[in-house]
């Protein structure tokens, strides 16, 4: 390989280089990266209170 085409080769390597990673990628918004979603569904009939329900299960 000649001096001639060691270069041609490292300039074209360069190029490819440069034309790959030459610019960095887009920023990405945090809003973008994170969704919200519940985990369950919420249950109305689960979350209500008796005021009763502790002399049924800790006074009888």
């Amino acid at each position: 390989m000649t001096h001639e085409e060691q270069e041609q080769t490292a300039d074209t390597a360069t190029a490819e280089r440069r034309a790959r990673f030459g610019t960095l990628p887009e920023r990405v918004r945090l809003e973008d990266t994170v969704e919200e979603k519940p985990a369950t569904v919420p249950d109305p009939a689960r979350d209500t209170y008796n005021p009763d329900e502790w002399l049924v299960r800790y006074a009888l």
